[in-house]
């Protein structure tokens, strides 16, 4: 029986920490690495990035919109880089942010959580501003396949802000609206453990303005941008998310990925520490 995806991403924690690292190809960083702005240069970056990441950290995060801009070529580029970290023993994060109804949603589970897929990861960021319910051929994919998802909950671009802070009819900001329904499905399928379906939460948002004051019934994955480059620290984890610190992920990105090729194993392996020191 293959295993849940919160029960592998404990596993991981223990294993290598909260650390995920983020392989995010901009234009001027492949520049800046000495690689070309092409489907292969972004292609290198990311393999370089997953053999810096392999015995140091647990967890990558590709973002799909910079090897989607170089089209066919792009999504090539992407499969190998998935394929080697999954040889690695990483757990992947793909993060698309995918967001369809009906039959359109399950295409794009089938294309992310079918193992063997060539675009395979073991979770996958999803929208759920078309209605929660909108993401249930994901979520059903998900659980059948052992994988995750991460729906976005509260974010940091202001232009969110308007969205995310509404009220729903039972008093709940649309954001806490969402992080409870993820609860309550996580709680009926995964009860007294992690559950395999997490949310989007910025490292830089005051939870509380966004009502993200009801603790989880289990523990809720929480992926965290907004470390180091967009200025939150590691050192606050505990205090940013309270009742939600458990299942964080802290992703960085641009803080280790500037470091380039000859520094990036360092940053990671600095990173994580700091991580582990932070919270276990």
């Amino acid at each position: 029986m293959t295993s849940s995806f919160g029960t592998r991403l404990d596993e991981v924690f223990v294993q290598s920490g909260r650390l995920c690292v983020g392989i995010d190809p901009h234009r001027f960083l492949l520049e800046a690495w000495g690689l070309p702005d092409t489907a292969a240069g972004a292609g290198a970056f990311g393999l370089a990035v997953v053999e810096a990441t392999a015995g140091r950290a647990g967890i990558v995060k590709p973002q799909v919109a910079f090897y989607e801009r170089f089209g066919s070529a792009g999504y090539v580029a992407l499969e190998g880089v998935l394929t080697a970290a999954r040889e690695a023993g990483l757990l992947v994060i793909g993060d698309a942010k995918r967001g369809e109804i009906g039959t359109s949603m399950h295409g794009y589970a089938e294309g992310w959580l079918t193992p063997g897929s060539p675009l395979e990861v073991d979770a996958l960021t999803v929208n759920p501003y078309l209605g929660f319910g909108s993401l249930s051929p994901a979520l059903e994919l998900a659980e059948a396949n052992g994988k995750g998802l991460f729906a976005l909950a509260a974010t940091s671009n202001p232009e969110g802000r308007d969205v995310q802070l509404a009220k729903t009819p039972d008093g709940r900001t649309v954001s806490a609206g969402i992080v409870h329904e993820i609860a309550v499905w996580n709680a009926a399928r995964h009860p007294g453990a992690t559950g395999s379906i997490g949310a989007v939460i910025g490292a830089t948002l005051a939870l509380e303005e966004f009502g993200l004051t009801e603790p989880p019934a289990t523990t809720l994955p929480v992926l965290a941008p907004g470390f180091g480059h967009q200025g939150a620290t590691v050192a606050d984890l505990e205090s940013i998310y309270g009742a939600f610190a458990p299942g964080v992920i802290v992703s960085e990105s641009r803080s280790i990925l500037a470091a380039g090729p000859v520094g990036i194993a360092e940053a990671v392996e600095r990173s994580a520490a700091a991580v582990r020191s932070a919270h276990g």
